[in-house]
C-alpha cells in the first residue's frame, strides 16, 4: 500500500547484519467480526471543493489539512518538481499578511504548528493546533491557498533549500538504486515519478510557472479539506463554507485539460547494476501493477498478499530470511491512480547474492502454488491491515495525512469501502494479481553494489532478471 519497504531496507542498509527475522507465532484470525468502517463524515461544497471531517474528542486537539491533486504525476519535464517547490512556497507571503514574519509569529503564539509533503500523487499542507483555535486555522489555511504573493526573493531562497535537499538526496547510495528503477519501469514519463524534480528543473523554475500551477490545481474542484480531531462536524462544515465557499472554481476538471499521462509495458525485462560505496547488496526487482480506477480488484488484493507474504512466518520468509541467503526481504505494491509499481528489495552479501537472486526468483514461480499460503495466513493478513488502520488513528495528524492521501489517489469513498473489500479477498484473487502483474511478465532488477563486492558477486544482467 505504501512505500514502508524502502525505509525498512534503508536501514539495513546502513546497519550492516541487521536481523529483519521475528519469531511471533501468527495465530489464525477466528472470532466473528462486525463489519469494519473508517467513520468519517463528508460533504462537496457548492464550489466543489470537498471536506472530510474526522471526529474524535480524545483529546482537545484539531488538524487541518488542505490535499491538492498535484504531485508528479501532473510534472511534464518542464515542470518536474515544481508542486515540491510551490509546497515550499505555500506559507510564505500572501496577500493576507501586512507583515510575514509577524503573520507566522501569531500562527507560533497560538500553539499552531504547520508543515506540508508532497508526493507522486497528492501535495498536502496541516496545521494542528488546540480545538477552540480551529477557525483561526481553517482562515489561515485560506489565506495561503488563495491569495499566495511569490516573492521573488523568498522564491530564490527556497529554490536554494530545494537543490539542497537534492544534493542530500544524492549523496544517499539508496537513492541511485530507487532512482534507477523507477526511471527504467516507467522510462518513457520518468519525471511523473520524481517528485523532488531535477537540478535543472529546479534552476530554471520562475514564479510565472508556480502562477501556472496555481491555475491549473489550487481550485476548489481540485482540493480537499481534510479535518480531524476534537471537533462537531457541522460546525467544521460552517466554517469551511464561511472561509472557503468565495474559492471560484475552475470551469474545466484540471485533469480533463491535462489528462495523465498513459504509461507505457514494458517490453523486456532489463537488468542493471548501480555502482556505490555500499557495505551490503541491495537488489529491488520492479512490476508495473495494477491501477486505480482501470483494476481496483486487484489493488485490494495486491495489499492483501503483500501483508501474507511479508509476515516472519510466512514461507517467503523463512525460505529467504532464515536460510541466511538475505538479512531482509519485502514486496510491496503502492496504490496508485497511475500505475502503481510492484517491488521486491532485499539485501544480501556478496558471496550470497547469486543464490540469493535465485531464490527469490523460485519463490516468485510458486506464489499461485495452492500450498504457498495458509487460509489463516490470509486471513490474518486481513486482520493485521485492519489492526494498523487502528494504530494510526491514535496520530490523528497523521490520520489526516491518511485520508488526503486515499482522496487524492483513490477518491475518498474507495477509502471508506477498504476494509470492506479487503475482507472479501479470496485466493483466486490473489492469484489473478500474481498471474496478471507478476509472474512470467517484464520486469526491472537492479543491484547496488559496490566496486570491490562486484569483483566477488559477479552478478550479471541476467542473473537480476531471473534468467
Amino acid at each position: 500500500m505504501k512505500k514502508l519497504f524502502l525505509s525498512l531496507l534503508l536501514a539495513a542498509l546502513l546497519v550492516p547484519n541487521a536481523a529483519f527475522a521475528q519469531t511471533t507465532a501468527a495465530k489464525p484470525a477466528t472470532a466473528a467480526r462486525s463489519e469494519y468502517k473508517v467513520p468519517f463524515i463528508n460533504k462537496t461544497l457548492a464550489n466543489g471543493l470537498e471536506v472530510i471531517v474526522y471526529p474524535d474528542k480524545g483529546a482537545p486537539i484539531v488538524t487541518i489539512e488542505l490535499a491538492v491533486r498535484n504531485g508528479s504525476f501532473t510534472e511534464p519535464p518542464e515542470l518536474n518538481g515544481l508542486s515540491h517547490l510551490y509546497e515550499h512556497m505555500f506559507f510564505k507571503t500572501n496577500k493576507a499578511m501586512v507583515d510575514g514574519e509577524a503573520y507566522l509569529r501569531d500562527i507560533g503564539q497560538l500553539g499552531i504548528t504547520y508543515n506540508g509533503s508532497t508526493r507522486e500523487e497528492v501535495v498536502n499542507y496541516y496545521f494542528t493546533t488546540t480545538s477552540q483555535y480551529i477557525g483561526t486555522a481553517i482562515r489561515f489555511m485560506r489565506d495561503a491557498a488563495l491569495y499566495p504573493v511569490f516573492d521573488e526573493d523568498e522564491f530564490a531562497r527556497e529554490k536554494e533549500i530545494v537543490i539542497g535537499e537534492i544534493d542530500r538526496n544524492e549523496s544517499n547510495p539508496f537513492y541511485y538504486l530507487n532512482r534507477t528503477l523507477m526511471d527504467k519501469l516507467f522510462y518513457k514519463y520518468p519525471t511523473r515519478k520524481l517528485p523532488l524534480g531535477t537540478r535543472e528543473s529546479i534552476q530554471t523554475s520562475t514564479t510565472a510557472k508556480m502562477k501556472l500551477i496555481q491555475g491549473r490545481y489550487y481550485v476548489p474542484n481540485n482540493s480537499a479539506v481534510v479535518v480531524t480531531g476534537d471537533v462537531d462536524p457541522n460546525e467544521v462544515f460552517k466554517l469551511v463554507e464561511q472561509y472557503f465557499g468565495i474559492w471560484q472554481k475552475r470551469s474545466v476538471d484540471p485533469f480533463k485539460e491535462f489528462p495523465l499521462v498513459e504509461h507505457p509495458p514494458l517490453a523486456k525485462s532489463e537488468g542493471y547494476v548501480v555502482i556505490q560505496p555500499v557495505q551490503n547488496v541491495l537488489v529491488q526487482v520492479g512490476w508495473h501493477g495494477p491501477s486505480i480506477g482501470k483494476d481496483n480488484a486487484a489493488t485490494y488484493a495486491a495489499d492483501v498478499f503483500s501483508y501474507i507474504i511479508t509476515q516472519p512466518d510466512s514461507r517467503f520468509q523463512r525460505n529467504l530470511v532464515d536460510t541466511g541467503l538475505v538479512s531482509g526481504v519485502d514486496f510491496g505494491y503502492y496504490t496508485q491512480r497511475n500505475v502503481g509499481p510492484i517491488v521486491v528489495t532485499f539485501v544480501t552479501s556478496p558471496d550470497r547474492a547469486k543464490a540469493a537472486l535465485k531464490a527469490v526468483y523460485a519463490e516468485i514461480a510458486q506464489f499461485d502454488k495452492p500450498n504457498y499460503f495458509t487460509d489463516a495466513e490470509l486471513e490474518n493478513a486481513k486482520t493485521i491491515l485492519e489492526s494498523r488502520d487502528l494504530f494510526d488513528r491514535e496520530k490523528l495528524t497523521e490520520y489526516s495525512h491518511t485520508l488526503g492521501f486515499w482522496w487524492s489517489s483513490t477518491g475518498i469513498e474507495y477509502f471508506r469501502g477498504y476494509h470492506k473489500e479487503l475482507r472479501s479477498v479470496t485466493r483466486a484473487d490473489t492469484n489473478r494479481y500474481i498471474k496478471t502483474y507478476v509472474q512470467g511478465k517484464p520486469h526491472i532488477g537492479v543491484a547496488l553494489i559496490s566496486n570491490e563486492s562486484q569483483a566477488q558477486a559477479r552478478i550479471t544482467a541476467d542473473d537480476l532478471i531471473g534468467n
